[in-house]
């Protein structure tokens, strides 16, 4: 058998790496913002004849979320299939029950993905963070878009919508975005309706097209849909880091890179690839900045450049490498996109629209400000520097006010959309573990920007200490419940596994006492 060479190999490891084929032949459009995307996905929705697939990870209880709302109970009620699933955790505290009730009145098939189940204690880690819209096998939508005002902004209040990205899709490729749909859709539990019944048929599995649809375009894509452990996308960038020749331009809402990221992205930069990464430079999950920041120093000592977003809450995932490969979709790069969330992205391999998306991370980069070194300590000795450590600081022609949208965030509260969500939180929580790890054990040099951090968490530590002296119940009653909650949880399923195992003996035996022979008696 030949054995594959050049683009073919590359190609083979494409697939390998993401689970996914290329499929040629679709068409695919790059929405930028709410101002692109929501229009679009209206649209879709108002011309649906037969079904509707939306996923999301975020309904907000807003306008917005009420537009929307609208618009699928119209098409339900005309007589279209019209299934949405919801992250639980991603809507705790933005959508309450009540939000749900007029859909499933209307006839919409709701699933929530993974409430809390008192059996499985830590299940609340695993999220769908996905966000897709497909209609009638003729169009769907990849982004990192959630439903809600945050995206669209406040001209009247002087707020900037949120930036963000996603693309439509027409072709071949529906298929496989269909066929995420009913992978969520399946590991998604029924939501009831006002009368305690599953109303609209929400029990109904979804059933994707069978044969993928006609060609549509000239654009080649992967549709990689990974789910918790797949680690996936993570192979994906680190592949792409790997073979860029020339440039890899990442945008990321919560970049919290792991260390064989972070090597890839350093080993690339070292290469003479031109590697640059655009993150928020305020983000909606406060506690996530300055684990962020903490990264920073080792990618700009190997000459990766880092620029921070000016304007409002900047929530893109998106990567254009070389001209030629471009990723859009919901995984951001840290721990928990990588191995602990249901995820949806587009690997486009086409130079038309990789330009596309490079004149886009062009324009972001001009409302951005560039992370830097400090030149003097650039300039002293290595002995030096190991004492004094290198310090990031913005370039001195760049420390511009605030702008006023954000002042006008601040002072208006937008308090919803600063909540924790679970995922993000655990990959802070593990960047958070290695500064810490690192502060303790000396396994590597801090950086002058994790002090922060360190102090945060020793001040932390020291209350915790005072408490348990004086105090030890608080200490001891948050972990008693959590022991007696695993005990009970562990009991249960011993129980369980020991009558399964008792009824397969006892089926076993009823085997070998059955004569081969029906007239003969038994031995």
């Amino acid at each position: 058998m030949d054995r594959p060479h050049g683009t073919d190999l590359l190609d083979q490891a494409f697939t390998r790496a993401a689970g996914a084929s290329l499929v040629a032949g679709n068409r695919v459009r790059l929405l930028r913002d709410a101002a692109d995307n929501y229009p679009a996905w209206l649209s879709a929705i108002g011309g649906a004849q037969h079904y509707i697939c939306f996923e999301n990870f975020i309904y907000y209880e807003d306008e917005v979320g009420a537009e929307f709302s609208a618009a699928l109970i119209e098409r339900a009620q005309a007589g279209v299939q019209v299934r949405l699933v919801y992250d639980w955790l991603g809507c705790l505290g933005k959508a309450s029950k009540r939000f749900w009730r007029p859909l499933l009145a209307a006839g919409v098939m709701v699933r929530c993905f993974n409430s809390p189940r008192t059996a499985y204690p830590f299940s609340w880690l695993q999220r769908d963070h996905r966000k897709l819209l497909a209609v009638d096998g003729q169009i769907g939508f990849i982004t990192g878009l959630c439903v809600g005002k945050a995206w669209r902004g406040d001209r009247a209040r002087g707020i900037a919508p949120w930036r963000d990205t996603g693309v439509a899709i027409q072709g071949p490729s529906l298929a496989e975005i269909e066929s995420a749909f009913a992978e969520a859709w399946t590991a998604s539990a029924p939501v009831l309706g006002a009368t305690g019944s599953t109303e609209g048929g929400v029990s109904q599995p979804f059933e994707p097209m069978q044969q993928a649809p006609a060609a549509a375009g000239e654009v080649a894509l992967r549709v990689v849909a990974t789910t918790p452990g797949m680690l996936a996308v993570l192979q994906l960038d680190q592949l792409i880091a790997a073979a860029a020749s020339r440039s890899l331009w990442l945008t990321d809402a919560y970049f919290a890179g792991i260390p064989p990221y972070i090597q890839a992205l350093r080993s690339a930069a070292r290469d003479g690839v031109d590697v640059r990464l655009l993150v928020p430079g305020s983000s909606d999950i406060w506690a996530l900045r300055p684990l962020s920041q903490a990264g920073y120093r080792p990618l700009l000592e190997a000459g990766v450049r880092v620029f921070e977003w000016k304007g409002s809450m900047l929530h893109a995932k998106t990567a254009v490498a070389d001209g030629r490969w471009a990723r859009v979709g919901s995984s951001n790069l840290n721990i928990a996109s990588w191995v602990g969330n249901y995820e949806l992205d587009a690997l486009i391999e086409d130079e038309g629209f990789a330009a596309q998306m490079e004149q886009m991370f062009e324009s972001d980069i001009a409302g951005s400000t560039e992370i830097v070194l400090r030149r003097e300590r650039r300039r002293r000795g290595a002995a030096a520097a190991a004492l004094l450590g290198q310090g990031l600081h913005r370039r001195k022609e760049d420390r511009l006010p605030v702008p006023a949208v954000q002042r006008d965030r601040g002072e208006r509260g937008e308090r919803a959309e600063r909540s924790g969500r679970g995922s993000r939180a655990a990959a802070g929580a593990l960047r958070l573990g290695r500064t810490v790890g690192a502060a303790l054990t000396e396994q590597r040099v801090l950086a002058t920007a994790e002090a922060k951090i360190v102090a945060i968490v020793a001040v932390i530590a020291l209350l915790l200490a005072i408490c348990v002296v004086l105090w030890p119940w608080v200490a001891a009653a948050p972990m008693a419940v959590l022991l007696a909650w695993a005990s009970l949880v562990l009991l249960t399923r011993a129980f369980s596994l020991r009558r399964e195992r008792q009824r397969q003996g006892l089926a076993k035996a009823r085997l070998e006492r059955t004569p081969a022979d029906p007239g003969q008696p038994p031995p």
